[in-house]
Order: C-alpha cells, then sequence, then structure tokens
C-alpha cells in the first residue's frame, strides 16, 4: 500500500496529500502556530524513499487518536507514528512546511522511564535540567526540556521551566534512552514538581 495518496476534492478546493506511518522528529511551537515534523517513506523500502515534511497545526487543525479521541497539540511527542492529511501546497524550503487538515496519532503510547530526584540546577540557556547528586557527577541526570515538555507544579498546573528550583523534588517522564556522556542525558516528556 502506498503511504501518500492524492485525492481530488470538490471544484475549487486544494488537493490532499494523505500520509500513513509518519514517525515525528520534532515539535516545536511558535506563538499560536505549532509545527510537526515528521518522516515517512514513499514505499516500503524506508531508507531509500524517506520524506521529511513540517506539518503547520492551526487552530483549524484536528488532532486525535486513533480512535477518534480528541488531543491538544501539547499530547504529541517525538517518537509517536501519524497519519495526516495536509495541503498539496508546500514551501519549497527544507523540509518543506505544509498545512495540517487532520493529524491522527496512532501510538499514543510511547514506552518511557521514570526518574523521581531532587533538582540541582535549572539551565534556562540551554533548557536544561540537573537532577540527583550535586556531589558526585556518576549521580546525576540531565535532562533535555523541549516545546513539547509538560511541566506541572505540586497542583497539577502547568508552569514554565523558569519556575522549578534547586532543592525541589520532581517526578520526570522520560525516553528509555541516554547518552553515554557523564552525567547522562535523555529527554523529559513531564515533570511534576512533588
Amino acid at each position: 500500500m502506498d503511504d501518500v495518496n492524492y485525492s481530488n476534492g470538490a471544484p475549487g478546493d486544494d488537493i490532499f496529500i494523505f500520509i500513513q506511518d509518519g514517525l515525528i522528529e520534532n515539535i516545536y511551537r511558535d506563538n499560536r502556530t505549532g509545527y510537526v515534523t515528521i518522516s515517512y517513506s514513499l514505499s516500503e523500502d524506508f531508507d531509500m524513499n524517506m520524506q521529511i515534511v513540517t506539518l503547520i497545526v492551526s487552530r483549524g487543525t484536528r488532532i486525535r487518536d486513533q480512535f477518534g479521541r480528541h488531543l491538544r497539540f501539547q499530547d504529541l511527542r517525538e517518537g509517536m507514528i501519524v497519519d495526516a492529511v495536509i495541503s498539496s501546497i508546500m514551501t519549497r524550503s527544507y523540509p518543506p512546511q505544509s498545512n495540517a487538515f487532520i493529524i491522527t496519532v496512532k501510538n499514543s503510547e510511547i514506552p518511557y522511564d521514570v526518574t523521581v530526584d531532587r533538582i540541582i540546577e535549572v539551565d534556562l540557556d540551554n533548557s536544561f535540567l540537573y537532577t540527583g547528586d550535586p556531589n558526585d557527577m556518576l549521580d546525576q541526570m540531565r535532562f533535555v526540556v523541549t516545546d513539547s515538555t509538560i511541566i506541572l507544579d505540586n497542583r497539577g498546573n502547568m508552569i514554565q521551566l523558569e519556575d522549578l528550583r534547586p532543592g525541589q523534588m520532581v517526578r520526570v517522564e522520560h525516553a528509555i534512552f541516554q547518552t553515554a556522556s557523564i552525567p547522562p542525558q535523555t529527554t523529559a516528556f513531564l515533570i511534576q514538581v512533588l
């Protein structure tokens, strides 16, 4: 089955592109507009025919899970597999950008690990959060905080990275992979102050 299909809409409508099994590579937000960069294959041979496109997510974009339940832009995560209906009109940039009409998340359950520890440093310039023992580099972890990282206070209210303080105990849901550096580094999906 082709991963990209073209379909003519009603007269005057754009031609839509249907993308199947796209992998979310990157997510970011600029004011009220969200951007989701996905990679996908035009055939069974993923390596030979890989395409990349950045989806422009506006207020009119419908985001849902595989059961049709409504999702928010903030629910999207790097590593998710999605189907998308996008406009065939694209920018000439690399990667090209196109308006997204529908994004359907096919695997909303991203595997993650949990770390519960004390904050030792908040690096706002590089969007890093360090936890662990301040006197032992081997017992520390560096979390990359992205635009899609959810940060909550101890009551469950959304807060910003700059609201976190050294000494606070946090629960961090993060990627299962980590770098071999000291301290190891991984991406934070959710940070909750305890």
